[in-house]
């Protein structure tokens, strides 16, 4: 009888699980522009020309910015990612890292824009490898590559060279 009392004694006890859980939190950012070229909240991106112009502030920077632009199944923004800043001439990209906040926004899709500063859009071997090999992972997640774009003094759109 001692080992029962002391098996219903266990079963009643209860235990505290402490787990870690992910949420997708969401930080607004503010741009305040005097000359308002931005598309507003939810703007459909339709040309290359389009996001060329929203992010033509990257021509005036000195190390190498790589952004995802994310969108909804009507390519609606829904949200913009700084993937990463690089140096001069490079900015490493995994497509881990890029996806995961793709994933984490419900995109449908996802344009990329990064810039070079030196001045030259003309795209690199190492921006040709890095466009595929993130075509291919979105494809098996299921978010759909639309464009790469490179800004410089001028932009250069992957769709429009046949690149993508």
């Amino acid at each position: 009888m001692h080992d029962k009392d002391a098996n219903n004694q266990q079963s009643n006890t209860r235990r505290t699980i402490r787990i870690r859980q992910i949420k997708a939190v969401y930080e607004p950012l503010i741009i305040k522009e005097e000359d308002g070229h931005y598309l507003p909240p939810f703007a459909r991106y339709t040309s290359p020309e389009q996001v060329a112009d929203t992010f033509s502030f990257l021509q005036k920077e000195t190390k190498e910015y790589f952004f995802s632009i994310h969108l909804d199944g009507k390519n609606r923004i829904n949200c913009v990612d700084e993937v990463s800043v690089g140096s001069l001439n490079q900015s490493i990209v995994h497509p881990r890292e890029l996806f995961k906040t793709a994933l984490l926004s419900s995109a449908a899709a996802i344009i990329l824009v990064h810039n070079h500063p030196t001045g030259d859009p003309t795209p690199s071997r190492e921006d040709i490898e890095i466009t595929k090999r993130l075509k291919e992972a979105g494809e098996i997640l299921g978010v759909k590559l639309l464009d790469h774009i490179v800004i410089g003094s001028s932009y250069i759109s992957f769709v429009e060279r046949g690149l993508l």
